[in-house]
């Protein structure tokens, strides 16, 4: 990773999302030349801005990224490119399906473009476990996303092509919209805590697990493949009750007065997320820590090699899926949620001593 990066001008669209800051706290540890942050929420770039003002490797800038003309700038010069920036919660997605295309389809065909213009030498793409076997205009759209990339890699020709690639992985546990801090919330406040069905699981991952994972599959990164990243899996009834079993006494409450109410599935909920299908099995190598789906249509993209020398690849053996895998024990959920940036730092703080 230190050699990857060494020297390289690096670009992260959505600095300012959860994923986006990480991935900026992340680079900056390693000797890059430059870190460029997009962002078009102005209030997220001016903290970034003021928590980065002695940092002159990282520089700012307000945009939207559904303007190619304006990537272009931006991207001009740079190595790398970390494509973030979306429209991720399922339900506004749903109520705004045009603004919802905008930026999670227009907005990487913009990306496309720039980089493709500016001989960006890879692009990756953060996708998410919404992608497979889609049931809402979320996940529609980001595996829209991931075809686009994918495609991108036959509009690149000659010397220099910039690689286009993709990851995909389920729930980063702290970010905004996740369950973790809907269930801590709603402990403070007495309950209930809310839950749409008792059998439900979910692939969950760390903050900082889940953004080095994805900047190692930059390094990986031939052009046109989606990585999936293998992670554990959770029972949500089971991480509710430990939740509520910890955190209870941190909020002067008894654990058995805080209600744990079954409120039934939301619309296009799956009671399992997915992050590898049937069909992509059959074309899918198993890279250790990752999955690494191959393009459906291998002909238009047979100047691309497939291998991977800094892992052992075998062929998938089937389908991914939380309903499969094993989750974790009780045990097990008490130490991930102690890990650093699952629970906020203050109720954490308060759990150590």
């Amino acid at each position: 990773m230190q050699k990857f990066f060494k020297g390289a001008k690096v670009g992260v669209t959505g600095v300012g999302g959860t994923v986006g800051r990480e991935l900026l706290l992340q680079l900056l540890n390693l000797p890059v030349d430059e870190v460029r942050g997009l962002e078009i929420h102005e209030s997220h770039l001016f903290s970034l801005d003021e928590e980065y003002r002695d940092e002159e490797r990282y520089h700012p800038f307000l945009c939207d990224i559904s303007e190619s003309h304006n990537l272009e700038r931006m991207f001009s010069d740079l190595d790398y490119v970390f494509h973030t920036a979306a429209f991720k919660h399922v339900p506004l997605c749903e109520k705004s399906p045009f603004t919802a295309v905008k930026t999670n389809i227009l907005g990487v065909e913009s990306v496309i473009r720039a980089a493709l213009s500016c001989k960006v030498r890879k692009v990756l793409f953060t996708s998410s476990d919404k992608a497979v076997n889609p049931t809402n205009v979320m996940g529609t759209s980001k595996l829209m996303g991931e075809r686009m990339m994918t495609a991108a890699n036959s509009m690149s020709h000659g010397d220099g092509d910039t690689a286009f690639t993709s990851t995909r992985f389920g729930n980063v546990v702290g970010s905004s919209g996740s369950v973790v801090p809907l269930f801590c919330q709603q402990i403070a406040k007495g309950g209930p805590v809310t839950l749409t069905d008792p059998m439900m699981t979910r692939f969950v991952m760390s903050l900082s697990q889940a953004t080095e994972l994805v900047m190692q599959s930059m390094t990986l990164a031939k052009g046109g493949e989606v990585f999936v990243t293998k992670m554990p899996v959770v029972s949500i009834k089971e991480l509710a009750e430990v939740m509520i079993e910890l955190l209870a006494p941190v909020y002067e409450r008894k654990p058995e007065d805080v209600e744990l109410k079954i409120i039934g599935p939301r619309p296009g909920e799956k009671m399992y997320e997915e992050l590898l299908n049937e069909e992509e099995v059959r074309r899918t190598l198993d890279a250790g820590p990752f999955f690494a789906i191959l393009p459906a249509f291998r002909n238009i993209y047979e100047k691309v090699e497939y291998t991977y020398e800094e892992v052992d690849t075998k062929p998938a053996a089937g389908v991914y899926n939380s309903f499969k895998q094993q989750p974790f024990t009780i045990n097990e959920i008490r130490d991930f949620l102690f890990l650093p940036g699952v629970l906020p730092d203050e109720i954490r703080e308060k759990l150590e001593t």
